[in-house]
C-alpha cells in the first residue's frame, strides 16, 4: 500500500520529490475510477487531490489510515473537512498560489468578449470576411469591472484591469470598509445590486457555500447592465447555467466565459449547447506550468512535513 495516493494532475518535480522519501502512488485519472479509488486510499497516510476527487464520507470511511489531505488549489468543497477535523485529518490547501493563472485567464475572457472578434477563424478560413459585423467590439479602457469578491484573485486582477484604464468596483462583505486593500487597488466598494446595474463585465471570485449557490440566478442576470458579460472561474453552482443559457439566447447579457460547472465534466446535452457569445473551458483557469509548479511544491511540502510530524493543521 502506498504511503501517498496522489488522485489528479501535479507537477512531476513535485511527485518526485515525495516519491523520494515516501511511497507514492500518483494516477492522474484515479479520480475518474471510484472504484479504484477507494481501493487505492485503503491503506495510505496522504492523499493529494485537486477539485475532482471528492473526500467525503465514502472515501474518508475508506482511508483509516489517513492523517493529511493536500488540495492543489484553494478551494475546499470537495473536502468534507469537518470530517477531517474529527478525526484530526490534516488539511493543506494552497491559497494565493493560483491567483496568477486565475486573474489572467478571466482578463482573457474581459478582453475577447468586449471585442467579440475570437470566433471568426471558421468564416474567415471559409473565404467570409466579416468585418462588418465583427466591428461593434468594445475598447477596455474606459469600462467597469465589477468584482463579486476581493480576495487573492480580486485584488491581483484588480491591478491587471486597473492597468489597462478599467475602473473596477468589488462587492465582498466579508471584507470590512476600512481594509487597506480597497485604497491600495483604488476599488471602489458597492453593494450586490449596485454592482450588477453598473458593471460592463462581472468577474466572480467567491467559494462555493450555502450563501452563493446560484448566486448568478435569472434575478441577478436581469439586474445585469445590458450587454454586460459575466466570467466564472472561481465554482461551478454559483450561476444558474440555465437562467444563463436564457440570458445569452435572449440578449440580456452580451457573453459569458465559464471555467466551472455544476457537474463536471459537463455532460452532452447541457442547457449551456448552442447558446451564443459564449466560451466555455474544462476547469484550466488556475492550472498553468507555473502554478502547477508553485502549487505542486508546497502541497508536497506540507504532506510530507505532516506525515513526519513537523507541522499543524492548515
Amino acid at each position: 500500500m502506498a504511503d501517498v495516493v496522489i488522485s489528479e494532475i501535479m507537477d512531476r518535480a513535485a511527485v518526485e520529490d515525495l516519491a523520494g522519501e515516501l511511497d507514492v502512488l500518483y494516477d492522474e485519472t484515479l479520480c475518474e475510477r471510484p472504484d479504484d479509488l477507494l481501493a487505492a486510499v485503503a491503506g495510505c497516510r496522504g492523499l493529494i487531490v485537486r477539485n475532482r476527487t471528492r473526500v467525503h464520507a465514502p472515501l474518508l470511511e475508506a482511508a483509516r489510515r489517513l492523517q493529511a489531505v493536500g488540495r492543489l488549489g484553494a478551494g475546499l468543497d470537495n473536502i468534507d473537512t469537518d470530517i477531517c477535523r474529527e478525526r484530526g485529518i490534516q488539511v493543506f490547501p494552497a491559497p494565493g498560489l493560483n491567483a496568477q493563472a486565475v486573474a489572467e485567464y478571466a482578463l482573457a475572457g474581459l478582453l475577447m468578449l468586449s471585442r467579440g472578434a475570437y470566433h471568426s477563424t471558421p468564416a474567415v478560413l471559409a473565404g467570409d470576411w466579416p468585418r462588418a459585423e465583427l466591428a461593434e467590439g468594445h475598447e477596455a479602457s474606459g469600462r467597469r469591472l465589477g468584482l463579486i469578491g476581493f480576495g487573492a484573485i480580486g485584488q491581483k486582477l484588480a491591478s491587471m484591469a486597473g492597468a489597462l484604464g478599467l475602473s473596477v468596483a468589488a462587492h465582498d462583505p466579508y471584507l470590512d470598509a476600512g481594509d487597506p486593500a480597497w485604497a491600495e487597488h483604488s476599488v471602489e466598494r458597492l453593494g450586490l445590486d449596485r454592482l450588477l446595474a453598473t458593471s460592463d463585465a462581472i468577474s466572480l471570485h467567491v467559494p462555493l457555500n450555502d450563501g452563493t449557490r446560484h448566486l448568478i440566478d435569472g434575478r441577478a442576470l436581469a439586474a445585469m447592465k445590458p450587454g454586460a458579460i459575466l466570467i466564472n472561474a472561481a465554482r461551478g453552482g454559483i450561476v444558474d447555467e440555465e437562467a444563463l443559457a436564457g440570458a445569452l439566447r435572449s440578449g440580456a447579457i452580451g457573453g459569458a466565459m465559464l471555467d466551472v460547472y455544476e457537474d463536471e465534466p459537463l455532460a452532452a446535452g447541457s442547457a449551456l449547447a448552442g447558446a451564443p457569445n459564449l466560451i466555455l473551458t474544462p476547469h484550466i483557469g488556475g492550472l498553468t506550468r507555473e502554478s502547477n509548479r508553485r502549487v505542486s511544491a508546497h502541497v508536497a511540502d506540507r504532506v510530507a512535513q505532516a506525515l513526519r510530524g513537523e507541522t499543524g493543521n492548515g
